[in-house]
């Protein structure tokens, strides 16, 4: 398949602000939010503060994310809500640069506002997907976009993390200047890669557009009569409520491997490594997985990545030593991006035409929400039995749910339902 600019502008969004799930969320900010704006004697209180950043952030764009895009779905302002979310997490994350030591309630506000441009920004990019492919083409853009994510976001990462470990390659004087520096970095990298899909991508215009502050009232309609009509889409509810299962899974292992692996006194270096080999072999893995998905059928090609982190998670229960944990980061990184890629092109089949940013809304609310049974089930039964492995062991109940309820999705009949609803 031969990619066109809209496709390659598109899909450089993923390199732009995957920078930021890697270097920032993942990467950096955990490790120099404890060490250096909080209170390093005090983990506890520094985890918490985190923790409910983080689920603020979440809330915030879970709760809006439909609404907006009912909004920008009939006001035809997709690029225009990606450009005030992009702009939003630029700024606070380079912000971060300025914010100084002790100064944990700026770094935590700047932080919740670059989370919340991170994730409000991806509900108007994915809902920009099916104007830029077909449904013949729709796995190969998606696989595509998630694959440069992953070697963008790794790339800078690299370099970042090279910034830290050996400042003076680089001319700066510390390694707290580093990672600060690296934050700044971010906000630059995702500035300059947001520029193509704002220039590039066209936006097709709704057929009943209307101007921008009359959507926002027309939206509450819209939204409402979509929560009642959505009883007749039955394979988009179920696929939503099993896609909402295993990326609860997915969610909480990715979150919880790096924790286990520092419980198990593993050292920041082999957490670092293990997070950049989950990022450089997602890379190609994302492509080859879309490859095979063609072969078998998407749904299938679905089922077995699902299959795949079910192993990672029991595998996990008898992790003991460094090899292992490179194995289990190997083994992620295989499975991540064609599960992720796929689940979202899948999707895209079971959406009415002109409701994409409403129902991919509803679709990052769910990933939004994600990680919420998951780490509470994980508690709770570590509690119960006093054994941290049979928490992790749980999470394979989140995973048979989830390829149990997707098996029961008949595409055909939702794809029909869905154009069907479109048309109305």
């Amino acid at each position: 398949m031969k990619f066109n600019k809209s496709i390659w502008s598109w899909s450089l969004y993923d390199w732009a602000n995957s920078a930021f799930s890697t270097t920032v969320m993942a990467g950096f900010f955990p490790i120099f939010f404890e060490k250096y704006w909080s209170n390093p004697d005090d983990v506890i209180q520094s985890t918490f503060v985190l923790g409910m950043g983080n689920a603020l952030a979440s809330i915030i764009v879970a709760a809006l994310a439909p609404f907006l895009g009912a909004i920008a779905d009939r006001g035809s302002a997709k690029k225009r809500f990606l450009f005030i979310f992009a702009l939003m997490g630029i700024l606070t994350t380079g912000g971060l640069w300025m914010v100084g030591q002790g100064d944990w309630e700026m770094a935590m506000f700047l932080y919740i506002l670059a989370t919340i441009g991170f994730m409000g920004g991806n509900i108007f990019y994915d809902a920009l997907l099916p104007s830029i492919s077909t449904e013949k083409t729709v796995d190969t853009v998606s696989s595509f976009g998630f694959a440069l994510g992953y070697i963008g976001g790794g790339l800078l990462f690299l370099i970042n993390v090279l910034m830290y470990q050996n400042p003076n390659w680089f001319g700066i004087s510390n390694p707290e200047t580093a990672i600060k520096l690296s934050f700044l970095s971010v906000g630059v990298w995702w500035g300059i890669f947001t520029l193509p899909i704002l220039l590039f991508v066209d936006e097709p215009k709704h057929a009943n557009q209307i101007p921008l502050h009359r959507a926002f009232f027309q939206a509450w309609v819209e939204l409402k009569k979509t929560l009642v009509d959505i009883k007749s889409l039955k394979m988009t509810a179920l696929f939503l409520l099993a896609y909402w299962l295993y990326i609860d899974g997915v969610d909480t292992i990715i979150k919880m491997a790096v924790k286990m692996g520092s419980n198990l006194g593993f050292g920041t270096s082999t957490l670092i490594t293990a997070l950049l080999m989950v990022q450089f072999i997602a890379f190609p893995a994302a492509l080859a997985y879309n490859w095979f998905a063609s072969k078998i059928g998407t749904k299938k090609a679905i089922q077995i990545a699902i299959g795949g982190y079910a192993v990672a998670t029991f595998l996990g229960t008898f992790m003991v030593d460094e090899v292992h944990f490179y194995g289990l980061a190997a083994l992620i990184g295989l499975f991540q991006g064609g599960l992720q890629a796929l689940s979202r092109s899948l999707f895209s089949r079971l959406i009415p035409l002109g409701k994409e940013g409403e129902f991919f809304g509803f679709y990052n609310m769910l990933g939004k929400f994600a990680a919420v049974i998951g780490p509470v089930m994980m508690g709770w039964v570590t509690l119960v039995t006093e054994n941290a492995r049979m928490g992790i062991f749980s999470i394979l109940l989140l995973f048979i749910a989830g390829s149990f309820l997707l098996s029961k999705v008949d595409m055909e009949e939702g794809a029909k339902m869905a154009k069907a609803f479109g048309t109305k």
